[in-house]
């Protein structure tokens, strides 16, 4: 029998699945919560950051994709829409196309992403999940069968996500393959030529279509998923900030602080407090 439910302790479930109106602060509250990546549907909601697209302003139907590890805590209190966890465990790491595209659609924007669903592709997602779910409130619910229809309802954030991202112009596609590098090569290389040299372009061609498309630079970009690890670090793990500043190849601790406060305007120590308050006193909530 496959554990799935929160009260077991969700060290022990590999999926786990609410309505966000009736989501228990047992689950937001619970520590094995990190290792877990969240899909949020909002339905028939605005969305919960900020959209520029004035068309995409009102009403509608949002997936939110949350890696593991995350330090944001989107504000899903008293919204109508689903929630959809599950663990790495319960992917099939034997695919491994499939398990790349996963990782891919959940980490392109680092802290979150966001996809906003057509009426069309709502309806379709809502007829996979429907069958999601029964299986999952079963009394006998089999393993199989979830693991089956969760690959599906994937399978089809896949196909939307790629359109999202790879169906407009060519610089489009050249930021999504440059985030998509950079997630896997920032750790250790940080700089724009390394980037420019895989995609076939200069440095300085990278720049402008990052500029264009994104308002940043490449070095920009490479400093905000640096920040983004410290954060989760600090956030998420044990370690000193003496240790986090060396794992994340600082030569010391000061030189890791200094760095830090320029991109964030505090400092990781300050950061650290101040996240642990906010925790602390407002659950489910998100940290900025």
């Amino acid at each position: 029998m496959m554990e799935t439910e929160a009260g077991l302790g969700l060290e022990k479930s590999l999926i786990y699945i609410r309505n966000l109106e009736n989501c228990p602060p047992s689950y937001l509250n619970d520590p094995g919560r990190k290792d877990f990546f969240e899909i949020v549907w909002l339905q028939q909601e605005l969305p919960l950051h900020a959209v520029t697209d004035e068309a995409q302003q009102g009403r509608g139907d949002w997936i939110y994709l949350i890696p593991p590890y995350r330090v944001h805590q989107l504000n899903k209190a008293g919204k109508n829409g689903i929630l959809l966890s599950f663990k790495r465990d319960f992917l099939e790491e034997e695919d491994k196309e499939f398990y790349l595209d996963i990782f891919k659609i959940f980490n392109i924007q680092g802290e979150f992403s966001c996809l906003p669903l057509t009426p069309g592709n709502a309806a379709e997602l809502a007829k996979i999940y429907a069958l999601l779910e029964e299986e999952y409130k079963g009394e006998h619910h089999s393993f199989l069968i979830l693991k089956a229809m969760l690959k599906v309802f994937l399978l089809k954030l896949i196909r939307i996500k790629e359109h999202v991202f790879t169906a407009q112009d060519v610089n489009q596609k050249r930021v999504y393959e440059f985030m998509m590098l950079l997630e896997e090569n920032y750790q250790l290389e940080r700089n724009a030529e390394f980037y420019a040299s895989v995609l076939g372009i200069s440095a300085k061609r990278l720049n402008q279509i990052l500029k264009e498309k994104l308002d940043k630079t490449a070095m920009q970009l490479i400093h905000d998923r640096i920040i983004l690890e410290a954060k989760r670090k600090i956030i998420h793990s044990e370690y000193t900030l003496k240790e986090i500043a060396y794992d994340l190849g600082f030569t010391d601790r000061p030189y890791f602080s200094r760095f830090f406060k320029k991109q964030t305007g505090t400092s990781p120590e300050d950061f650290q407090k101040q996240a642990r308050n906010h925790i602390e006193s407002r659950f489910n909530t998100l940290v900025e």
